[in-house]
C-alpha cells in the first residue's frame, strides 16, 4: 500500500513539474481606447473590473504558477472576449449599449465579478454603493 501511495505521489509532482513548462499567453496588449465614465465609476471599474476586461491585467504570482495558471489565463482571455473596457470605443454606440445592460445585469444579479475571483481580491467585492453608482451611470448613458 506503501509504495502504491508513494508512486501516485511521485506522478502527481511529476506531473505538476512538467505542468510548468507548458508556456501561457500572459498579456497586455497596448490600451486603444478607455470607457468613458465618471471618476466614481472608473474607480470601480478598474478596482472590479479591469484585471479580466482590459489590458491592464495585472497578472499575480498563482498566474504563473499550474493549473492555477490555466484557470487564471483561460477566464482572462473569456473575460476579454465578452467585454474589454481597453477596446470600448471599438463598439458602435447600440453595441455599447447592448453591452452595458449585459454588465448591469451581472453586477445587479451579483454574477460579477464571480466569487472565485473575489477570494482571491476581496478589495474588489462591490458594495451596494458600488452598485448604485453603477447603476446610476448605466441609466445617464441612455439604458
Amino acid at each position: 500500500m506503501r509504495k502504491w501511495i508513494l508512486m501516485v505521489f511521485s506522478a502527481a509532482v511529476a506531473f505538476l513539474v512538467a505542468a510548468q513548462l507548458i508556456p501561457l499567453k500572459r498579456t497586455n496588449p497596448p490600451v486603444e481606447t478607455d470607457v468613458s465614465v465618471p471618476d466614481d465609476v472608473n474607480l470601480i471599474l478598474r478596482r472590479a473590473c479591469y484585471d479580466c476586461h482590459s489590458h491592464e491585467t495585472v497578472w499575480p504570482w498563482y498566474s504563473r504558477v499550474a493549473p492555477a495558471s490555466w484557470l487564471v489565463v483561460s477566464d482572462v482571455h473569456r473575460a476579454r472576449n465578452k467585454l474589454n473596457f481597453s477596446k470600448w470605443d471599438r463598439l458602435d454606440g447600440r453595441h455599447q449599449i447592448k453591452m452595458m445592460k449585459e454588465c448591469w445585469q451581472k453586477v445587479s444579479e451579483k454574477e460579477m465579478p464571480p466569487l472565485i475571483y473575489l477570494l482571491a481580491h476581496p478589495d474588489a467585492r462591490l458594495t451596494p454603493a458600488d452598485r448604485e453608482l453603477i447603476h446610476q451611470w448605466s441609466l445617464s448613458e441612455g439604458l
